[in-house]
């Protein structure tokens, strides 16, 4: 398994660490893989949960044994879970933060009683290839992997493997076939009850990313199964989708004046306006006064079309109304329309220059950021091409343990008749990401410096950031890598 997805997994098992212990009981885990620890073999994980140091030193084992007392029941509900949902974590350990090589330790290892509650890796195929078929946003490409796949199965190919082994196998041989970074196989299940509301996104091209409703979203290790119908569940989902998007500021990573009155954005996701709507609308009005803006993209690993709508709203006018972006529904046959908003919250950004930042880890939602803003001549994109992944994504379970990413959509741009799959958003200035932001600045500078009745004070202040960025050739300068 890659680092990238090590953490993600992570993250989600840390989620549901702090809801199946008492506040304050447990600190955070760390997932492991082969070569983190001894015990660790090829095809497994551990999960060491991390538990404050004891109020008072002296003897930690007695300590630790205390706490185990306390903390029995949650310890092996949680054994459960990783045992049914990630399977691979044969390992848990519990032990105190900043452990030396004297420690104590709790290992809890999976003693294979759920085994009959998994799928074998043919189970899993299987269940995957009908998803495929139903689902995929091109039938007969879906046809044309399955059937590839097939072949593989049924000369055992996939037999031994284990759940990590099988899931980044197939991942890697359905994008080979279709081309598509957006399809592929995820670890940790939605449980039975049909997709999600979002899906799994990426991180970077085919990893996961920020989403929301019919997006490029989020999958979820252990989530719970709630009622879609029931207003208090997707009242309570809601919520919990907005507490969890505080911690990462809603994507917007730096909201910054810059020397020369340039603003500049640092986006690294687009989560739904009904969850993240206040803190575009900030991040937007404390730009509006610059005379060119700097919108980053190079990080952005996608989100909800409805959340890329609510940001270039702001950089369209009321009237006429801007036609951004469609999205057709293979399973519906409907083609929905996506218009620039009528009112926005704040101040629109107009008449000024925007400049968009990219690089080959832009993906899913980011591209269709700068693509909306290429198409309609509202924005230069400054950077690399992007990874390539237009088709919106629902997460399907499979089992327990594992889930299938599946494209069930696709955009058309009302300009270019097309999208940016599998071809990426070809920058209007193509220069490698580190140079994409002193690119754009000097660019936006000379702007600046170009205006008619600029205040001197501004003027002074353009031509000495200017002055400071390196001439073309030249090594990077540490304000690019600061935003890197």
């Amino acid at each position: 398994m890659e680092r990238a997805e090590l953490k993600r997994v992570e993250r989600i098992v840390n989620r549901e660490l702090t809801e199946r212990f008492a506040a304050g009981a447990v600190a955070h885990a760390a997932l492991l893989g082969p070569g983190d620890d001894p015990q660790i073999e090829p095809g497994q994980l551990m999960v060491r949960v991390f538990i404050p140091p004891p109020a008072e030193p002296g003897n930690d084992e007695q300590a630790l044994a205390a706490w185990q007392d306390t903390h029995r029941t949650a310890m092996e509900t949680f054994r459960r879970e990783l045992s049914l949902r990630l399977p691979a974590a044969r390992l848990l350990e519990f032990t105190f933060i900043d452990p030396g090589a004297d420690t104590p330790r709790i290992t809890m290892p999976d003693d294979g009683t759920l085994a009959a509650e998994q799928l074998s890796g043919r189970e899993i195929v299987t269940r995957a290839l009908a998803l495929l078929r139903a689902n995929y946003v091109f039938p007969e490409v879906a046809e044309q992997a399955a059937a590839a796949v097939e072949a593989r199965l049924e000369a055992g190919e996939y037999d031994e493997l284990d759940e990590i082994a099988l899931v980044e196998l197939l991942t890697e041989q359905l994008r080979e076939i279709t081309d598509d970074k957006h399809l592929g196989m995820r670890l940790g299940g939605r449980g039975p009850g049909g997709p999600g509301p979002g899906g799994p996104g990426p991180n970077g091209p085919g990893g996961p990313g920020p989403g929301g409703p019919g997006g490029r979203g989020r999958p979820r290790l252990m989530q719970r199964v709630l009622d879609p119908d029931d207003p208090a569940n997707h009242e309570a989902r809601r919520l919990a989708m907005r507490q969890l998007g505080r911690l990462g500021n809603f994507g917007i990573h730096r909201v910054e004046r810059l020397a020369g009155n340039v603003g500049y954005l640092d986006v690294r996701g687009v989560p739904d306006p009904a969850i993240a709507g206040p803190a575009i609308t900030a991040a937007m009005e404390l730009v509006a006064g610059t005379h060119a803006l700097i919108i980053d993209l190079r990080r952005n690993h996608g989100g909800a079309p409805d959340g890329v709508v609510f940001w270039c709203s702001y950089l369209f006018p009321e009237r006429p109304a801007t036609h951004l972006n469609d999205i057709f529904h293979a399973d519906t046959g409907e083609t929905r329309q996506f218009w620039a908003l009528p009112y926005v919250p704040g101040t629109r950004y107009l008449d000024r220059p925007v400049y968009v930042l990219t690089s080959s880890h832009t993906f899913s939602g980011g591209e269709d950021f700068c693509y909306t803003l290429q198409a309609l001549d509202r924005a230069q994109v400054i950077g690399e091409t992007t990874g390539g992944g237009a088709h919106p994504t629902r997460g399907f379970p499979i089992s327990a343990a594992v889930h299938i990413a599946i494209p069930f959509a696709r955009s058309i741009n009302p300009v270019t008749g097309t999208n940016w799959q599998g071809t990426g958003v070809v920058p209007d200035v193509a220069v490698p990401e580190a140079q994409a932001y002193d690119t754009a600045y000097a660019t936006a500078l000379r702007h600046v410096l170009a205006m008619e009745d600029l205040l001197p004070p501004i003027a002074d202040e353009a031509r000495d950031a200017l002055a400071a960025l390196p001439s073309p050739g030249d090594p990077v300068g540490d304000g690019t890598l600061n935003r890197l």
